[in-house]
């Protein structure tokens, strides 16, 4: 049987000026919907996981929509809540070569931003769900989505289904007087899994990886077992941490790898080099949801949970938007080692 996923987060408007463009070249944009539970939600319904999304969106057009949007990739939005007077959005200038993706935020006071800490009934929502994921970027939104989240992982705990967080540091959030390390030890305490990759750990939890740059193109794994022995030392409960390690030769040029400790054993997945990148957000989202369809369907074949997870992230950077729209088929075959993209048929 399969296991049912809920994931609880912010899903945003995204609109992003078409082909490479700068914002002041621009005179329109593409508009699509994204968010990290949400990516992550998409990926694991193309995997053919039960998943669950809760969020809330306003009772207008764009919430209409935005529902629709996520219901054609085949997740279940019964338990998102309508209210509020705005749906988030982000801007995102997609760079290229040596110019930088940018991105710009306007999501003060949206729907989920200013709800009500009790609006949320735990037994409805974590009904039949076996696991819950959520990210670092929820909590950095707001303070009472800082105390929804509490409740969640709290409320989570209790009923013995499985906590995955997403550390996600994003330094243009935690603006309502509160730090990353206020917040999220506590969330992460009550996590079984935990993803993020050197910056998270700094920033999130005040781990550092020792003599590491990401700017140099190169990573060593070897330098982050560190940071996953301390992650698990710190939070008793943490059965399982994943690095993410991205060098950025260039912003349409990286290479793409990671890690998986178990508390005995790190594995270290094949290293990908990836030459011409469409779209790298939400890469870490698709990371993350090929570790939670390797742990329900791999068992404890960790080396096999890490590659399905690191090859279908690698396949995320080859297609536009948050989602990573790609099939169990498409990343097996990419775990074989068949990069060549030549044409199916």
């Amino acid at each position: 049987m399969n296991h049912k996923v809920l994931t609880l987060g912010e899903i945003m408007l995204r609109l992003s000026p078409p082909n490479f463009k700068r914002f002041a070249q621009t005179s329109s944009f593409d508009a699509i919907y994204g968010g990290g539970e949400a990516n992550v939600a998409v990926s694991l319904a193309n995997f053919g996981i039960p998943v669950d999304y809760v969020t809330i969106l306003p009772q207008n057009d764009l919430g209409d929509a935005c529902i629709q949007y996520l219901r054609q990739f085949g997740v279940n939005t019964d338990k998102i809540l309508r209210g509020g007077d705005r749906i988030g959005i982000y801007f995102l200038e997609i760079g290229a070569s040596a110019r930088s993706s940018k991105v710009i935020y306007d999501r003060e006071n949206s729907a989920i931003a200013t709800a009500n800490v009790n609006i949320f009934d735990w037994d409805d929502i974590f009904k039949d769900v076996q696991w819950f994921h959520w990210t670092g970027i929820t909590p950095a939104i707001s303070h009472n989505l800082a105390e929804i989240c509490l409740n969640a992982v709290k409320e989570a705990k209790v009923r013995g289904i499985t906590i995955s967080c997403d550390l996600n540091y994003r330094s243009k959030l935690w603006k309502y007087g509160k730090s990353p390390l206020d917040i999220m030890p506590e969330l992460v305490s009550y996590c079984d899994i935990a993803v993020g990759n050197e910056e998270d750990a700094a920033k999130a939890l005040n781990i550092l990886a020792p003599d590491t740059n990401v700017t140099s193109g190169k990573l060593d794994p070897e330098k982050y077992r560190f940071v996953v022995q301390e992650m698990i030392k710190k939070f008793p409960n943490l059965k399982n941490v994943a690095i993410t390690l991205r060098g950025s030769i260039s912003a349409s040029h990286n290479t793409w790898a990671g890690l998986l400790y178990n508390g005995k054993e790190m594995f270290i997945s094949p290293h990908y080099e990836i030459t011409h990148i469409v779209d790298r957000v939400g890469a870490g989202d698709s990371f993350l949801a090929g570790l939670i369809y390797g742990f329900l369907n791999f068992e404890e074949d960790y080396q096999q949970i890490l590659d399905f997870a690191v090859a279908a992230s690698c396949l995320k950077h080859t297609i536009f938007g948050d989602f990573n729209l790609v099939t169990v088929d498409e990343v097996r075959k990419i775990m074989k080692g068949d990069v060549s993209g030549r044409v199916s048929r």
